[in-house]
């Protein structure tokens, strides 16, 4: 997983420098290869995004459901809301800055557009067998159902189709996401909207990095006002895990690291044995963080309809759908994609473009997934320990 990760961004910026030389050198009819190319994956890419949502959603909620009490609960509980706070501080935080920022003096305008002039040389239609809510509600409902039966051939059956979905992104897209990205870059450089984009990349991942290590000194306030412990000094046993993560980049490499780290923090064994290993799985605040600020910066770089009232629903949404992303390399923007597409508008450019950010940072991201998992191992900690007192 760790070397499938690190090949795939270096392949990503390759991808991305190959594409902006060949832009400017390539003829006509090369160009029209890879638009051709561009416009078959995405089709496979939209027929795929449901069946995605489904493979991953269901069996992760069902398996979920099949730990019963009342820590489990509050754990869900707690690592939703971190997520969706998460998501909700990256958009007001966006709001308030990215105008300015992004833009500067210049008025929004469309910077991602078909390379005028030229076409494939042909299509193929690959119409999906369901729309994302359509599989959002089916994903919930066979999940939630499945989690009340319990061990079940259905339950096997569903985690079978996950296994197949992963081994589909595994083999199928995420190899050809470099050839993609290669022909979009290639695709708007010769539109000559290039270096407008390359510039609003830079801006948005200096922001993101201040923006999520904000976050993990809010959870790690909260955690020690909870525990009456020094925040700061919680954070700065956790950085082992945090460099872990950024140099794995995988929530699950990290697990052993964060478990010792989050003892040190003085949580119980029980506690961190349960919390740690789930909210690898389950507490995406990092890769909330990043989405939501690549999607909102995209879209008012590129002049595009924004509100509090659409983000919240696809923050909301978002925050579930990623609960099994961590298993899958990039499992959380592909998770995403149906998502960006059906609330926020996103053109299959658009998408691309959110692939190649998220991926550009994705240590980053697992890092502070993994680091907030033990703000809320020291929160659930010191919560059952008040109910074990008054009990």
């Amino acid at each position: 997983m760790k070397r499938l990760k690190i090949n795939l961004l270096w392949k990503i910026l390759s991808a991305i420098a190959l594409g902006i030389g060949s832009g400017f050198a390539a003829p006509d009819w090369m160009a029209r290869i890879f638009i051709t190319f561009n416009g078959i994956f995405s089709q496979f890419l939209g027929f795929a995004i449901p069946l995605i949502i489904v493979g991953l959603v269901t069996p992760a909620i069902a398996d979920i459901g099949t730990k019963a009490g009342k820590m489990l609960f509050i754990t869900v509980l707690t690592a939703y809301l971190s997520t969706i706070a998460a998501g909700f501080i990256s958009y007001f935080t966006g709001a308030a800055f990215f105008p300015g920022f992004i833009l500067g003096s210049e008025p929004a305008k469309a910077f991602v557009n078909e390379a005028e002039g030229l076409t494939p040389f042909f299509t193929v239609s690959i119409p999906p067998l369901m729309n994302v809510m359509t599989a959002l509600v089916l994903s919930f409902t066979l999940g939630l159902g499945l989690a009340a039966l319990g061990e079940s051939t259905l339950k096997n059956a569903v985690r079978d189709f996950g296994e197949v979905v992963t081994k589909m992104i595994n083999t199928a897209v995420i190899p050809l996401l470099p050839l993609y990205i290669f022909g979009i870059f290639m695709d708007i450089t010769i539109a000559g909207q290039v270096f407008p984009i390359i510039k609003v990349f830079i801006k948005i991942i200096g922001i993101i990095f201040v923006l999520h290590i904000g976050i993990l000194l809010l959870q790690f306030s909260t955690a020690g006002a909870l525990a009456r412990k020094n925040p700061l000094k919680l954070l700065w046993n956790m950085i082992p895990a945090y460099m872990t993560a950024l140099g794995t980049q995988s929530s699950a490499a990290t697990i052993p690291v964060t478990l010792a780290q989050t003892r040190k923090n003085g949580v119980s064994e029980d506690v961190a044995g349960f919390v740690i290993p789930l909210c690898s799985t389950i507490h995406m605040s990092g890769s909330m963080l990043k989405i939501v600020a690549c999607a909102l910066a995209l879209m008012i770089a590129d002049g595009m309809p924004y509100g509090l009232e659409m983000f919240a629903g696809f923050i909301c949404m978002l925050a579930i759908t990623m609960i099994a992303a961590p298993g899958v390399p990039g499992g959380a923007i592909m998770a995403a994609l149906g998502l960006l597409g059906s609330i926020l508008n996103f053109n299959e450019e658009m998408q691309a473009l959110m692939i190649t950010l998220y991926i550009a940072m994705d240590s980053f991201g697992t890092a502070c997934n993994v680091t907030g998992d033990g703000a809320i191992a020291i929160a659930i900690d010191r919560i059952t320990r008040r109910e074990g007192k008054s009990a």
